[in-house]
């Protein structure tokens, strides 16, 4: 990386000393940064996941953080390999992440085929009636409601959900415990009560 002298000690906004710089000089610094990484980057990010979609998410998650929080004390003289290291760490949590989710999906599969052997047009068709109205009632609630729904019926942990949305544990049982009233409310308002 080449470095660029314009007056800025450091990078964007978390990087500390803006006083003496324009935005502009730092927005510059940042488009050049980002031009002559994010390419390499990607890429990086695809031999790790294999998903040239995630990958380019990663990237593009890795150059915001590295905007608005940045390296810290010795690290700054160096935001290449700090984004590097961060681009490679958010990769290696979504492969934990993915590997959680096959696992579950796998699970789910062979209850299923054990569950729904027996199954037939008619309890398929019944099934997917109750997936629309579930997913009728989840896009009327707020989305912090659906979110919680959606993520705990997809076997996060309440640490893990608290910590996706940005509250403490015992805040997410709060927010839980509402999202499951507001649904059941709803799903009785728009369908009745099941018999």
């Amino acid at each position: 990386m080449q470095h660029i002298e314009d007056g800025v000690s450091g990078f964007p906004l978390a990087f500390g000393t803006l006083a003496n710089s324009s935005h502009l000089s730092i927005d510059r610094a940042f488009e050049e940064l980002f031009a002559e990484h994010y390419p390499r980057l990607v890429k990086t990010l695809v031999r790790l996941t294999g998903n040239t979609g995630q990958a380019e998410e990663l990237a593009a998650d890795a150059f915001y953080k590295l905007y608005r929080q940045g390296p810290a004390g010795g690290e700054r003289a160096n935001p290449a390999g700090w984004l590097y290291r961060t681009a490679i760490n958010l990769g290696l949590d979504a492969l934990r992440a993915n590997t959680r989710r096959l696992r579950r999906e796998d699970k789910a599969g062979r209850e299923a085929v054990l569950k729904d052997s027996g199954d037939t047009p008619l309890t398929d068709l019944l099934a997917e009636e109750q997936r629309v109205r579930v997913r009728t009632v989840l896009a009327r609630l707020k989305s912090e409601h659906s979110q919680a729904l959606v993520m705990g019926s997809s076997g996060f942990s309440c640490k893990e959900m608290a910590s996706v949305l940005g509250m403490k544990t015992e805040s997410y049982y709060v927010l839980a415990g509402r999202a499951k009233a507001k649904f059941e409310q709803e799903y009785i308002r728009l369908f009745g009560r099941e018999k």
